[in-house]
């Protein structure tokens, strides 16, 4: 079993145009996941407008626990609940970093790119706190700044942001850089 944290991605197409019956579905799976073990925490992402496909995300501290809630009787309960609500689901897990960039079903991006899906995640997220939180946290020392600015951000940027970033980024992410064509040679003749 892996010792470092798991992380369960779903996917859910809403049916019948049952909206918000999903999204209250969904955020009840949140709270039923926080009451075990081993629970990091989870996050919904609704879809982008044209779209019927919410992303929820579970994180737990290692396979085992993850293991543990998704085998158990309250989940089964709750997934049969709400089998009425979703059409096409579709899960996977991955580990690390690789949760935000494709896990174990697709080949991560370069590290490059991933930096920069981070960096267009967290340099607006950042900005803004800086703007909203900068004038009263200016008389701290800096320390305690980055402590505050760091726990207040971490888990905005791991459960939201950044998967929100790779979702946006993702034909990019996973898009294969094209071979280079090497020119044919030209054969030597003798004159």
């Amino acid at each position: 079993m892996s010792t470092e944290p798991v992380t369960l991605m779903v996917a859910r197409r809403v049916r019948d145009g049952r909206y918000h019956d999903l999204l209250a579905w969904l955020h009840e799976g949140e709270e039923l996941a926080a009451d075990f073990p081993g629970y990091l925490g989870s996050g919904v992402l609704a879809p982008p407008p044209g779209d019927d496909e919410f992303q929820i995300v579970f994180r737990f501290v290692d396979e085992q626990t993850l293991d543990h809630w998704g085998h158990s009787a309250s989940r089964r309960a709750w997934l049969l609940r709400g089998s009425e609500l979703f059409g096409q689901p579709l899960e996977h897990r991955a580990r690390g970093i690789d949760a935000w960039f494709g896990g174990t079903d697709s080949p991560s991006p370069p590290r490059w790119k991933q930096s920069v899906a981070i960096w267009l995640a967290f340099f607006p997220v950042s900005l803004l706190f800086n703007t909203l939180f900068g004038g009263m946290l200016g008389e701290v020392s800096l320390v305690l700044r980055i402590l505050i600015s760091t726990l207040a951000l971490t888990p905005l940027m791991t459960y939201l942001f950044i998967p929100l970033s790779t979702r946006l980024l993702a034909s990019w992410l996973q898009r294969s850089p094209r071979p280079r064509v090497q020119p044919a040679k030209q054969p030597i003749t003798a004159r």
